[in-house]
């Protein structure tokens, strides 16, 4: 599958309309990103399972910016709508494959009940913080 740009209004579909999704946000000045884009190009012909997003972040910035990067290129992996993997930084091919293995090998029903726990006890912090008292379970 060939890589595809998305904006800032395709990327929330993107995320959720697909089991595993690569983002990588570049621009077009950085040398890094067009040293890695090749190589992101080259790997999404083996992957017909994922889809290979680029976000232009001069273009994007809004996006860029609620997705949190700080430093170009960063690759970002969802799986099941679930941000799996973030790092800065271009990767050669053979470290392009091992983020796409560890991805596919996770075992998303313990990720799904991690991220429910996380999210139980972010919610139960704030009720403590706002003085709002949860009963005992």
């Amino acid at each position: 599958m060939a890589t595809v740009d998305i904006s800032g209004e395709q990327f929330a579909t993107t995320i959720e309309g697909n089991d595993i999704v690569l983002v990588d946000f570049w621009a077009a000045w950085c040398g890094p990103c067009r040293q890695f884009a090749p190589t992101y190009s080259a790997v999404s012909e083996k992957h017909q399972d994922v889809v290979f997003a680029k976000v232009d972040t001069e273009a994007e910035q809004q996006l860029a910016a609620e997705a949190g990067i700080t430093s170009i290129p960063t690759l970002m992996a969802f799986r099941e709508k679930v941000l799996v993997f973030s790092q800065p930084g271009a990767l050669n091919a053979q470290q392009l494959e091992q983020v796409i293995d560890a991805v596919k090998a996770l075992d998303m029903e313990e990720v799904h009940a991690h991220v429910a726990r996380s999210q139980a006890e972010a919610a139960a912090s704030a009720n403590k913080q706002d003085g709002t008292q949860l009963p005992e379970a």
